[in-house]
Order: C-alpha cells, then sequence, then structure tokens
C-alpha cells in the first residue's frame, strides 16, 4: 500500500510542476515524423466533420467602415459569420443617416440574424480619423459593448470594410480550439531611427475630437520629449487580441491602459501603437504578444501611407501567406469573387461549414437551417493556417518578444 501511494503522489507532484509556457500550444505537439505541430486527440473526426471535445472557442469581431461602405461591410460580415461569434458593426458618422438605417435594417430584416441575436450596428455612430486617436476611442468603445452583451468569447478581431477572409470560420475554429487562449496576435516593433522623430516628439490635434466633420490632423509647432518610465512600440493596427487583455485595456486596474490612452491622444498613427505599447509595457501580457497580425497586406517600396490594392495578381501570394485576411480590397474587386470560390467555397450568403444543415436542392441555402456549433468542417485553410502558427509560436519567433 505505500508503494501504491508513493507512487501516486509522485506521479501527481510531476504532473503539477513547473510553470507551463503562456504561449504552449494545447494540443500541438511534435511527431516524431514531423518538424511541426499537428491537431491530436481534442477532436474527433467523423468523414468530413469535427467535433470538439473541449468547449469551442469564439470569436467577437468589429468590422468598420465609413460612407459608402455599408455593402461591403455586410459582404464581409456574410463571408466571416458563424452563429458562436459576437459581430457589431460601426459606420462611422461621415456616413448619411439613411445608409447607417439602411445597414441596421439589412441586419433586422436577416431571418439568422434575427434568430441567432449576434449582430449588432452601433447606434452612436463616431467621426473616425485614421491616422488619429478616434479610430482608439471607437474600438474601446465596441469592445466595451461586446464586453457588456456576452460574455462567451475568447479573442477580439478588429476589420474594415476593405478587409476579407482567406479561410472560413470553420478553419479558424478548429485550428484555435486547440490553441492556448492567452495568445495576443499583434505584429510589434520597438519605434526607433525616422519613427522617433517622425511619430513621438510631434504633438498632433485630432479635429474629429470635437468637430463634426472630418478633416486632417493638425500638428503642432511644439515637440515633445521622448518617455523613460515606458518604451514605445508601433505594429499593425489589425489585431487578434485575447479577452483578458481588452479587459485590461477597458478596466484599467492599475491605470496604466488610461495613462496610455491620454499619450497617445496627441500621437501620429496612434492606431499603430497604443495596444503594442501596452501589451509589451506590462508584465502579465508582455509574453503572451505574438508578432503577427494574421492579415496579408502588400506595400509599395518604399512603403506609402496606405496599402496597394489587391487584385487577381496577387491571388496566389494571398493563399501562400497562409494568412487569415488579406487587405486592402477595392469594392467589388473580381478577386472577391475568386477568393469566395476558390478558398471559401460560398455559393450562397455565407461562407459554408458544419453549422449548415439545410438542403441545398433547388438552390436553397443550406445555411437557412443551423445545426450544431461546435462540429465544425475544415478544410485547406485549417491546414494553412496550422502551418502558419507553427512557425509563429517557434522558439526563435518567441525569443523576439516585445524586444
Amino acid at each position: 500500500m505505500s508503494l501504491v501511494l508513493t507512487a501516486i503522489f509522485g506521479a501527481l507532484s510531476s504532473d503539477s510542476g513547473g510553470e507551463q509556457s503562456p504561449f504552449e500550444i494545447i494540443s500541438f505537439k511534435r511527431s516524431e515524423n514531423s518538424n511541426g505541430y499537428f491537431v491530436e486527440s481534442d477532436i474527433e473526426r467523423a468523414s468530413n466533420v469535427s467535433v470538439v471535445k473541449r468547449e469551442a472557442p469564439r470569436f467577437a469581431y468589429l468590422i468598420s467602415g465609413t460612407k459608402g461602405d455599408s455593402h461591403r461591410m455586410m459582404r464581409t460580415l456574410e463571408a466571416v459569420y458563424h452563429p458562436r461569434n459576437q459581430y457589431i458593426l460601426h459606420l462611422d458618422l461621415e456616413a448619411p443617416p439613411r445608409e447607417r438605417l439602411e445597414l441596421a435594417n439589412a441586419v433586422k430584416a436577416d431571418p439568422v440574424f434575427r434568430e441567432v441575436e449576434n449582430v449588432r450596428v452601433m447606434s452612436q455612430s463616431n467621426l473616425v480619423t485614421y491616422k488619429g486617436p478616434t479610430m482608439i476611442a471607437c474600438t474601446l468603445q465596441a469592445i466595451a459593448i461586446l464586453l457588456k452583451e456576452s460574455s462567451e468569447w475568447d479573442w477580439f478581431i478588429n476589420l474594415s470594410a476593405s478587409d476579407y477572409p482567406l479561410m472560413t470560420q470553420d478553419d479558424l475554429l478548429y485550428v484555435f480550439s486547440n490553441l492556448s487562449r492567452n495568445l495576443n496576435f499583434i505584429e510589434h516593433t520597438r519605434i526607433a531611427g525616422w519613427k522617433l522623430n517622425q511619430r513621438a516628439r510631434p504633438i498632433i490635434i485630432d479635429p474629429a475630437l470635437y468637430l463634426s466633420k472630418k478633416s486632417d490632423l493638425a500638428l503642432t509647432t511644439q515637440r515633445r520629449t521622448l518617455p523613460t518610465s515606458f518604451k514605445l512600440f508601433t505594429g499593425s493596427a489589425w489585431v487578434v487580441l485575447t479577452r483578458s487583455f481588452v479587459e485590461y485595456c477597458i478596466w484599467g486596474w492599475d491605470n496604466f491602459p488610461r495613462t496610455m490612452l491620454m499619450y497617445y491622444t496627441n500621437f501620429v498613427s496612434s492606431p499603430e501603437g497604443y495596444f503594442h505599447t501596452v501589451i509589451c509595457n506590462t508584465e502579465e501580457f508582455h509574453h503572451t504578444a505574438i508578432s503577427h497580425d494574421l492579415h496579408y497586406i502588400a506595400w509599395d517600396t518604399p512603403p506609402k501611407q496606405h496599402p496597394i490594392s489587391l487584385t487577381m495578381k496577387d491571388f496566389d501570394k494571398m493563399v501562400k501567406s497562409k494568412a487569415l485576411f488579406a487587405r486592402k480590397f477595392a469594392k467589388d474587386d473580381p478577386v472577391l469573387d475568386k477568393i469566395d470560390k476558390e478558398l471559401l467555397g460560398r455559393t450562397h450568403r455565407f461562407s459554408p461549414g458544419a453549422w449548415c444543415v439545410g438542403t441545398s436542392e433547388g438552390g436553397a441555402d443550406p445555411c437557412s437551417v443551423r445545426g450544431n456549433g461546435t462540429m465544425f468542417r475544415p478544410g485547406p485553410g485549417a491546414d494553412r493556417l496550422s502551418e502558419l502558427l507553427q512557425g509563429l509560436l517557434s522558439k526563435e519567433s518567441l525569443s523576439k518578444q516585445c524586444l
């Protein structure tokens, strides 16, 4: 009996000993015949449908747009829709009231959205300047609404009307079902060189904070010194952030997020620095930052203020990037139809998934009948995303966090 008890307590102590790495993939492990990670037994496969044993994740999306973007926002919404997720749409104050009303009515009239009740249109529209703090303020407001309305989501994703997915939500949910839920995907780097002088030292004023019409940022003649109590970081404005981190940004129990919000109020391109500086200067979260925005974005050489608009000639590059999303796209560009057909398999409004259990006979939409939201039908997109994450979670990549 003593030997048995000793063996049991020894096994328990060895299992609980040591601190688990915060960026460990829960169900991805090395195989003897593979150099990468693979999804293993937390997911049962039955034919081409996978059933997740552990609680599958949920995502909260913000999709934003401006004047003339309502139809593009609806197209992006339908492409990334899944009943498990939460969605909030923001059409800024530059859009006419009629367009905003049409968007709200389209959401209310949709039978799927009405049944699931997971799509909202922000009733309060904000004037948003791309390089100013009003974009951060709008994002934080959307996060606050999502936190208030639903307690059942794990990651926050912000998209614009010119973004589009490169894989289905079943692909995303399937892969992230086996991912540690404290990982933040936020491309980041220390501000250095010319960016210190052109972004950190100037003092700007965003007129959208106090005017009802959009105008360019106002630059003051004064310049400020660099901070010494925290380090400045910059990166992509497009993020995939954990619920715990965005809760910290909203509640700010140590006041640091609010201090950063005030600092970035007069900062050039604050959407490309606020979350990055907060996460990399916070002990609790800096080791969870993965430097990738899960987007494919093409730039001119040298880079200009805005990225290149993607077209048919960029399709293969988008697929090879293994990214979850791509931007930016012109309205109704033909490449979007190619993505719908070849990557998303869209034949009706929504990207198909295992939750769509209706018949397609007679041209009917199978997603008009909703099935089990914890069953997924992953495709090639899941393989691409798994390969991307394998590289992002390598020791070499993790060693460069917040440096």
